[in-house]
């Protein structure tokens, strides 16, 4: 019989190709000691593939299938209900139906079974064809089974699979189906066991549904389950539902769906004795494959059955860390604006710069913050830090400290407070003068020359030890005290100015119009200098046609061949000298910056042309400018009219004059590690460049799924393993479709904040205000810079902007995102260019619409959708 057919016991670990998803698991279950499985064999992808080999109009079909797209639907169902008819008129191969046969006749001809599909590409951790293939209940004996066998093959042809396998990128006839035909249960009650509970994703807290009758009633959503919830051991939460239907098997094979007696609809399906019981074998099957696992099972008389479990694969990874105390861990992401995955190298580097404890999950980095919540000092200042920052963390992690029992708290020590950033007594004595602005940015650019200078010289080996030593100065320029005391004052004269215009003249957010167009902002400056760039196009009418339709990054060298191409071409260089380094998702090293890929600019600078007049750059700086002047000129006449209006005119005059002098600066640290970042990574891709003429890695770009340190051995050895770089490609693939927390524990437990704010519109979508105004006007939702096409008047909404955006802040008229706090770079662009903003909005871009109309208040902090 060979490997055509195998019973459950005779499977192997390796045989995925053989046996698929479910297959394998069923081997792998009925091996665990003590756990029960319906005994039972599967027709391996071995027969499915004899059974077709000699058919050659299914081939011919296949090649067809092949061709299509998605939109090809009418092709699609059309090919796919032929190849369906093929299979089920094909002749199973006698040594296969033999086979079968013996199998039925060790478990019983005259038992009932259940026939299911096993597909090899099922239950990835990247696609999981759930629900793909079909399952037929209560089949009884051998003509019977084997027909199903081939509505069973039939079922990969269904539109929907089809459909599903050619947005996921899989080859239609590289994936093979196995059957599984498993003796039937007929079970009192059944369900679904998660052992981490799949609301909260704590990994100590495991979940129950349970109904009467089989469990493909609870699957398909036609009853509701009681749910049970049970941590080390205890019943911690019982939900009782209203159970109106169960479906049971007939004896003559099918099933039917009965109505549950009015006086049974509200009784506990499972005593407390089964619950318990059946939480111990879930942790036990958990514990043999080593990852929470959401398994199906039923009771029969007074025995569980397992019929599968599969991995949870939604979950969201828990950092990692040394000993078995309770954490409480941080979004980096949503601080620094950048929720998607890092490559391995990206994690690297940042984690190389920063002072903070981090560590890795789910390819994002978090900050342990348990010692800070620990004491009582600490505490307060970080949640005070936080309220600013991101009220939504800030109140997630209240939840956690009001529970009481997960942190630890130290005594109420005489610890110092240690600030978060650099030095804060010198803001008291730091002179309100521009020139220490214009003096660190002069130290941070020589820095960098000589670093470019530098670097030339350095390779192999030298070149790792060099840059090492370099992210030391980068750290000393970043954290240098005078740098972080320059934006804190600038930031406490913010708050200052808000509080006391609210107190004296009731008037809210007004540092929002007095932050308008300041000088030194390297990230406003941006944005204006691409209109420069527009600018020098605008008069060349075949030139924008010709961007127009340019599909790779040589456009630049093509230029040269028209009328005024050597000028813009020049102006293009110039802007990409000063700010090519940058890019969406700057803080991963590893991301393509504008530099390397010039084309993302092109369609930012086509809407400019659109959008905008000429001259556009210093009329909006301008104009931002006087009307901050104005504003400043109102509130100081407004003050001098109070009961001692001359002396606080006079303080508030200090504060504005600290505030446009210093909060421009906010952005230049960053752009000076990122302007560092580049140039290290130009150094490294010509060492990958060596590797790949070495045959050690196919592309340069492969360096990016090895960790700084792994980078540097492989050179210094020339050794290098490629199964690593192969299985942190799919890693980051499964990293790219989960949502990172603001908020995690070492349980895995995910706690969400919530804005508390009364008195507002009773449809509003609430978020943090950050720039003052109120705007209406058409939602542009936008997941991806390169595919925005924005009119004038628009208002962008995103998950989040990091500088690389600033270009788009020019033609749009207010801002929402998902993610962001008071300080983040939207915000403070969104000030400077005077456009009405919302930040940290849970689920903007799902809740609101492209092309929808929205009010967007940005000084009290909500969306209206009209």
């Amino acid at each position: 019989m060979g490997s055509l057919v195998l019973g459950f016991q005779e499977m192997e670990k390796t045989q995925l190709m053989l046996v698929g998803g479910k297959g394998l698991k069923l081997g792998e279950l009925s091996k665990i000691q003590g756990i029960q499985v319906p005994e039972g064999f599967c027709i391996t992808t071995e027969a499915y593939q004899k059974a077709l080999e000699q058919n050659e109009a299914f081939y011919a079909l296949l090649d067809q299938l092949t061709l299509l797209k998605v939109k090809d639907r009418d092709q699609i169902g059309e090919i796919s209900r032929k190849i369906r008819k093929i299979i089920m008129e094909a002749e199973i191969p006698s040594d296969v139906s033999c086979a079968v046969a013996h199998y039925l006749s060790l478990l019983g001809d005259e038992h009932a079974y259940a026939v299911r599909s096993s597909a090899t590409a099922e239950d990835l951790p990247h696609a999981s064809f759930a629900g793909q293939q079909d399952t037929y209940l209560n089949i009884i004996g051998k003509e019977a089974i084997l027909r199903h066998i081939r509505k069973c093959w039939a079922s990969l042809f269904t539109d929907r699979a089809v459909i599903y396998r050619i947005q996921n990128g899989f080859d239609h006839s590289q994936v093979y189906l196995s059957v599984i035909v498993q003796r039937m249960v007929f079970p009192q009650a059944s369900g679904i066991l998660f052992t981490a509970d799949p609301i909260t994703s704590n990994r100590k807290l495991l979940s129950i549904n349970a109904s009467f009758g089989l469990g493909e009633a609870l699957v398909s959503g036609l009853v509701s389950a009681d749910c049970y919830k049970v941590q080390e051991d205890k019943i911690v939460d019982k939900m009782i539902a209203t159970k109106k239907l169960a479906i049971y098997t007939l004896k003559e094979g099918g099933t039917e769906t009965v109505p549950i007696d009015p006086d049974q609809q509200r009784t506990q399906t499972l005593t407390e004795q089964h619950i318990l019981r059946l939480a111990r074998i879930g942790r036990q099957i958990e514990a043999y494959f080593g990852c929470p696992q959401d398994i199906e099972w039923c009771l029969v008389d007074d025995t569980f059955y397992i019929v599968q479990s599969r991995p949870i694969t939604t979950l969201f990874p828990i950092p990692e860390a040394n000993d078995q105390e309770n954490h409480v861990y941080i979004s980096v992401g949503h601080q620094q604006m950048m929720t998607d995955p890092i490559k391995p190298l990206g994690l690297s580097f940042f984690l190389l710069t920063t002072n903070a404890p981090m560590c890795k999950a789910g390819g994002r980095l978090f900050v342990d913050i348990t010692r800070q919540l620990a004491s009582p000092i600490s505490k307060n200042m970080l949640l005070n830090m936080m309220g600013q920052h991101d009220p939504l963390m800030k109140d997630a992690i209240m939840n956690i400290v009001e529970r009481g029992d997960f942190i630890k708290l130290l005594p109420n020590d005489n610890e110092t407070p240690r600030p978060m950033r650099g030095n804060t007594d010198m803001l008291a004595q730091i002179e309100n003068n521009p020139s220490i602005v214009s003096n660190l940015i002069k130290k941070n650019q020589t820095s960098i020359e000589e670093l470019k200078q530098n670097i030339q010289t350095k390779s192999g080996s030298d070149l790792f030890d060099f840059i090492l030593e370099d992210i030391q100065e980068l750290k000393k320029i970043l954290f240098d005290p005078q740098s972080t005391a320059v934006f804190m004052a600038a930031m406490n004269a913010s708050t200052w100015i808000n509080e006391k215009m609210n107190e004296w003249l009731d008037e809210k957010n007004v540092a929002d119009a007095l932050s308008q167009s300041v000088p030194n902002n390297i990230t406003s400056e941006m944005g204006l200098a691409l209109l420069d760039v527009a600018d020098v196009i605008r008069p060349y009418p075949e030139i924008i046609d010709y961007l127009q339709h340019v599909k790779d990054d040589n456009f630049l060298d093509e230029l040269v061949k028209f009328d005024g191409g050597q000028e813009i071409r020049d102006a293009f260089f110039a802007f990409l000298n000063k700010y090519g380094m940058r890019c969406a998702g700057e803080i991963d090293i590893t991301k393509t910056r504008w530099s390397e890929k010039p084309i993302t600019l092109v369609p930012m600078i086509l809407g400019n042309i659109k959008n905008l007049e000429p001259s556009a750059s210093n009329r909006k700086f301008e104009q931002g400018r006087q009307e901050a002047l104005k504003k400043e000129q109102k509130l100081l006449e407004r003050l001098k009219q109070l009961p001692d209006g001359e002396q606080k005119a006079k303080e508030a005059k200090r504060m504005i004059d600290l505030i446009r002098n210093f909060i421009g600066y906010r952005e230049y640290p960053k752009y000076g590690m990122i302007h560092r970042y580049f140039v290290y990574k130009q150094a490294l891709l010509k060492e990958a460049e060596q590797l790949v003429q070495a045959g050690f890695i196919h592309e340069k770009e492969d360096i990016y799924y090895l960790t700084f340190e792994e980078f540097r051995e492989a050179v210094r050895t020339n050794k290098l393993d490629y199964q690593t770089i192969n299985r942190r490609k799919d890693d980051y693939k499964l990293y790219e479709k989960l949502t990172p927390p603001r908020v995690i524990t070492s349980d895995g437990e995910i706690f969400r904040g919530k804005y508390n704010r009364e008195n507002l519109p009773a449809e509003a979508i609430v978020g943090l205000p950050v720039s003052s105004g109120v705007i209406e006007g058409r939602a542009r939702v936008i997941l991806n810079m390169e595919e925005a096409d924005l009119e004038d008047g628009d208002i962008l909404v995103t998950t989040f902007t990091d500088p690389s955006w600033t270009p788009l802040f020019v033609s749009i008229k207010g801002l929402v995102t998902e993610v962001g706090g008071l300080m983040t770079h939207g915000a403070v662009i969104a000030r400077e260019y005077g456009l009405p903003a919302v930040v940290g909005v849970e689920n903007a871009t799902t809740l609101i619409r492209d092309g929808q109309r929205i009010r967007v208040h940005g000084t009290e902090g909500y969306i209206e959708i009209l």
